[in-house]
């Protein structure tokens, strides 16, 4: 079983693989680790000379091409000037949708979450939107959602965004939008598929033999524990600080 500071450094690599070849990505409030992830990308970007990669995470001055916050993370998703965002949620289910509302039959839900917001906006208008949920449970991952915050395909709608993968500290999963549904990619160290199964609570499919998500290198696992928790401290320092001292 991987250690606290190596499964997050599995996340934040697999992260960086994920939104290889964008342009700009956008993380929200809160996101440290799709941050760190952002970060690495753009520092491998730089080391092998490709084309710089933008970020603008919320609430940073060093790291952020915004000046307006939320406001011009909505007027760049309309334009098509964010390639990538990440999406939670506090149910999601096999067809992608997620729901930020609550638990329950609206609007007397027994559980009460921030709400929606912008995530449909931002669902249908960013390419490859990464859903990052940490817990992976029954509870989360559910057959379908008591509310649709944001819905993951509509066929009825042109779109030219959605979900592209799925990344639980468990699994990473792929998103077929043609057929709206997930496919198991790989299984972090410490799990097996049959866990994957047995914690998920809507189907997917998977191949005969799920791979290993592979972990940083050496080179990158330097990267991390040294530029990117420099950079990450600026806009969370008790995240970057406690990585640090596992190191």
């Amino acid at each position: 079983m991987a250690s606290e500071l190596e499964r997050k450094e599995i996340l934040i690599t697999a992260i960086a693989d994920l939104l290889d070849g964008i342009r700009h990505v956008a993380v929200g409030a809160s996101s440290p680790i799709p941050a760190a992830g952002a970060m690495l990308l753009r520092a491998r970007n730089e080391a092998a000379g490709k084309p710089p990669v933008r970020i603008s995470v919320l609430g940073s001055q060093k790291h952020n091409f915004f000046t307006n916050g939320a406001v011009e993370i909505f007027d760049c998703a309309a334009q098509g000037r964010i390639d990538a965002f990440f999406l939670g949620g506090g149910q999601i289910d096999g067809a992608g949708n997620i729901n930020l509302v609550g638990i329950g039959e609206y609007p007397r839900t027994d559980v009460r979450w921030p709400g929606s917001f912008g995530s449909a906006y931002l669902y249908h208008l960013v390419p490859r939107v990464i859903l990052f949920r940490e817990e992976h449970s029954s509870r989360v991952f559910v057959p379908k959602v008591d509310f649709v915050s944001a819905k993951a395909t509509t066929p009825e709608v042109a779109r030219r965004g959605g979900p592209h993968a799925l990344l639980t500290n468990m699994a990473l999963f792929d998103f077929d939008r043609e057929a709206g549904c997930f496919r198991l990619r790989s299984v972090h160290p410490g799990f097996s598929s049959a866990d994957i199964r047995a914690n998920t609570g809507f189907d997917y499919e998977q191949p005969a033999t799920v791979p290993t998500t592979p972990g940083p290198d050496a080179a990158t696992q330097s990267l991390i524990r040294g530029r990117i928790l420099d950079e990450l401290a600026e806009s969370y320092p008790a995240f970057a600080r406690t990585m640090k001292q596992a190191a």
